[in-house]
């Protein structure tokens, strides 16, 4: 969790002095969301991402120098800088790829989990996506088609109250909604995503579930966004109870004195990890910003399919 609110940080930070093109949202106070889902995962399942996607990415095992790369757009990041803050992806780790589309990583990872199924392996996929997603037609699509089926997939939407600028009870009229898994006849669960046993309790129950070709399960966490919803939004349209109640839920500060509470570590420990996180951090951003940017020769280059032939031929 650490990592991730440092990488974050160190991110906000580049952007806010024009390093960054384009735009960079956080996840600053979903670490526990983040890290708890992927922690009930084999390093052999997949995910798929959001435009919200740094942490999901860096808790599957994404490497941090190669994620700040890309996200200064840089010919040493993940996607050699063409994919950016939002389309981050490494196959080779089960990561199926950010999405900067609303909802876009549904059926992506509805497919993935079919293709497990076709395959007859076991591999689950884990499917990101936000409150305002589940109100897409995708969203209920896919996982229809995947309750029909019974598809290895966790659907996990991090329900941080707000879609942009939009309360998510002002375009819904459910109190959780986790509650959307009844018309389909799948396990549905509202869990404290602030809390990451909870969360990775939950997601265990769930891929477990999966693994054993029981279907797909829905389980929501409910977090807290403590930026705007992208970097630099002032987010004028919260009202300031929704920040103070963010903040007491803060997952790092929480569960370091849970974990000092029951002598599961001690301050020098974790004072240690704070460390060695930062210093992780500050080198990547030093391996980032010495990187070269691609050359313009390789434009297209991993963009569009290098077999025009057969692409035609289909």
């Amino acid at each position: 969790m650490v990592r991730v609110r440092r990488f974050e940080e160190k991110a906000a930070d580049c952007f806010t002095k024009g390093m960054l093109a384009g735009n960079i949202h956080l996840c600053i106070g979903q670490e526990a969301s983040v890290v708890g889902s992927n922690a009930a995962l084999r390093p052999t399942d997949y995910i798929t991402s959001t435009h919200r996607g740094h942490g999901h990415l860096l808790a599957k095992g994404a490497d941090s120098k190669k994620m700040m790369a890309e996200l200064f757009g840089k010919s040493t990041g993940y996607c050699h800088g063409k994919g950016g803050s939002m389309h981050a992806a490494d196959v080779s780790l089960g990561i199926l790829g950010a999405n900067g589309i609303v909802g876009a990583g549904i059926p992506i990872a509805t497919g993935s989990g079919m293709a497990s199924k076709i395959k007859g392996t076991d591999e689950v996929t884990l499917c990101f996506f936000g409150d305002s997603a589940s109100n897409q037609g995708t969203f209920h699509e896919s996982i229809n088609m995947a309750a029909a089926w019974k598809l290895p997939v966790v659907y996990l939407c991090e329900n941080n109250h707000y879609g942009v600028s939009t309360e998510i009870h002002r375009v819904t009229n459910t109190e959780n909604l986790s509650v959307r898994a009844k018309a389909y006849d799948i396990p549905g669960v509202t869990v404290d995503g602030c809390d990451v046993l909870a969360v990775y309790e939950a997601v265990k129950t769930a891929v477990e579930r999966a693994r054993a070709g029981e279907g797909p399960s829905l389980v929501e966490n409910v977090v807290y966004r403590w930026q705007g919803h992208y970097c630099g939004d002032p987010a004028v349209y919260r009202p300031k109870e929704y920040l103070e109640e963010a903040h007491a839920h803060d997952p790092i500060a929480n569960f370091r004195k849970k974990l000092l509470a029951d002598g599961t570590a001690t301050e020098a420990e974790l004072d240690a990890i704070d460390q060695q996180m930062a210093d992780e951090i500050e080198a990547a951003y030093e391996f980032a910003d010495s990187s070269p940017y691609p050359d313009p020769s390789e434009a297209f280059t991993d963009v569009y399919s290098e077999d025009n032939e057969r692409c035609v031929a289909r």
